[in-house]
This record gives C-alpha cells, structure tokens and sequence, in this order.
C-alpha cells in the first residue's frame, strides 16, 4: 500500500511540474518571457517587444541577409519588423552595451580605473590603453563604446569588481534581471574564446537597447558622439576617439547605439533613431552588410508610420 501511495504521490508531482512549465513557457503575443530563476515581480524592467499590428512578413518587401533582426517602437514596443527574434546567436561587441549598463549601474561617476597589463593586451579593438595609466570610469566608457575598445572593456570590468569573471557575473544577473531569458555573456569585450559559447537573439538585445537609451543620460551622451577628444593627464597619454557606429552621420535622426563583429557572429549592429515624433530601436545579427540592411530597416519602419526620410549621403 505504501509504495502504491509514494507512486500515486510522485505521479501527482510530476504532472503538478510539466503542468506549472507549460503554463510558463513564452508566448510571442506575450509582452514579458519567461524568466528563470525569477518572477515577473522581481525584474527591474517593464518595457518588452510585443506583437504587432502590422502584417510585416507578408507585406515587408525586404530581404535581409541578417540571420536575424527586429525593428520596435521606442515608445510603445510594438514589432514593427521581424525575423528569427528569438534565435539564440553570438553578438560579439554588441555585448559592451551590457558592459556599460553595468558599470553605469555600479560605479560613481568620479571612480578611477588603472589599467592591468590584461586589459592592455587584450587585443583587436583598442582604444589605445597602456599597463598602468589610470582613466576616469566616464572616460573608459567612451573608449568602450566609440572605438569599441577591448582593452576598455576588461578595465571596466577589473576596475568595476576586481576581476572579469566577476564583472561577468553581474552581467548576466543583470540580464536576468531585466528578462533577457536567451542571453548569455562569458567576458566583457565580446571576443569569441574558443569552447566557450556566448550568445543572446534580437529580442533580448532589443530589451538591453531600451533600457540602457531609457533610463541612463550618460549612455545616450556617449553613443551619440561622433568624435571624443581625451587630454593627456600625469596619469594617461592623450585619446582621439571616433565612433564607428554606421549611420550615426548619415542617416538623419540615428542616436547611436552600437556595431559589432567577429568572425563567428558575422556584422551586427544595434540603432537608435527618432524622426517627426516616432522613435525606432533596431537590432540586426550576422548580416552580410549591416549598414545598408539597417538603413532600410529604418526606411520600412519609418514609411509604416507615413514619415519618409531623406538621407542623400547614402544614395551616392
């Protein structure tokens, strides 16, 4: 009788198990995903993609090489524009937008960061750091976000909590936190490490975008400029700093956010853009040509909402 009873017992705990996962499993028509480990009443986010009016595969005359992308409103977070939103891929140095968001969430304004000879060596994009000069965290996050510097990503992340692997965890909190269910960060720069498997979707880095634009003034300074002189101090050489985010001069109302590549992930690219009221996030992974597909991305989703945009500097 008692084993009948523990089999009865363990039956109803499994039922009880399947019946709670599938009942918490996304929907696409649903405006917040599935989150493990937490609540909808513990994210420190409310602001999710969710499904739109418009009929944008069927009438949507691109064709994008993307693996994968998303155009939302800023505002309301309607899907203007999908394609494999919730496909899991690398993002490369889309992951720095995470990285700032963290130090911005977790370091005073005033706070100073020197440079280890990790950071210094870390490789491909640089902002030109050396071993033993020491920035202002301000001054780090435009030679993380303008030149895309690794080197700033890995001072940041040391400066911020004493190590990288530290820092990363925090990341990842902090994408749990935000609902960013599809993502998963493994260092600060977003270099691909061999056996290690980093990745989020255009959803999530829609969600990241969003909250960094919305709720950081800094964030939005910095991604917006095109050109960022550092003066030479006792403590660190002189930086000439450009930002290298495609269409911030040449698409008129684009704010930033941020490019990306690797050789695994392919050209991806994160954008910001308002015109006559209307406000457009964009994401795009793994395209064979980012900065034209952004472009008419904005155009398809501007004409949606009757503006079009005129950008001569990209019709040469």
């Amino acid at each position: 009788m008692g084993r009948i009873f523990a089999f009865f017992l363990l039956l109803a705990g499994i039922l009880a198990a399947f019946y709670f996962y599938k009942g918490s499993d996304f929907s696409f028509t649903s405006p917040i995903p599935k989150v493990f480990g937490a609540s909808s009443t513990q994210l420190t986010n409310n602001w999710f993609p969710k499904k739109s009016t418009f009929n944008f595969r069927a009438d949507s005359p691109l064709n994008l090489s993307a693996n994968s992308a998303i155009l939302v409103n800023f505002d309301t977070g309607e899907i203007v524009y999908a394609k494999n939103i919730q496909s899991r891929a690398p993002i490369a140095s889309l992951t720095k937008i995470m990285t700032a968001l963290v130090a911005l969430s977790s370091s005073k304004d005033d706070a100073v960061f020197e440079v280890s000879q990790k950071a210094a060596t870390v490789g491909e994009d640089s902002m030109g750091l050396s071993a033993g000069e020491k920035l202002a965290v301000d001054e780090l996050l435009y030679g993380l976000m303008l030149p895309s510097g690794n080197d700033a990503a890995v001072t940041i992340a040391e400066g911020v909590s004493g190590s990288e692997d530290a820092f990363v965890s925090k990341m990842n909190e902090k994408a749990r936190l935000l609902g960013m269910s599809d993502t998963r960060f493994i260092n600060a720069s977003g270099l691909d490490e061999d056996g290690r498997n980093p990745y989020s979707t255009a959803y999530d880095l829609a969600v990241l975008s969003h909250y960094a634009m919305q709720n950081f003034e800094k964030f939005r300074q910095v991604v917006s400029t095109e050109h960022y002189a550092i003066d030479a101090t006792d403590t660190h050489k002189a930086f000439d700093l450009y930002n290298e985010t495609n269409l911030l001069t040449t698409y008129p109302g684009v704010k930033g956010i941020k490019p990306g590549f690797t050789w695994e992930a392919g050209l991806c690219l994160a954008t910001y853009a308002e015109n006559k009221g209307v406000k457009l996030l964009g994401v795009i992974l793994g395209s064979d040509n980012r900065r034209g597909e952004m472009k008419e991305l904005l155009d398809y989703g501007f004409a949606k909402y009757g503006i079009k945009v005129s950008h001569p500097a990209l019709d040469l």
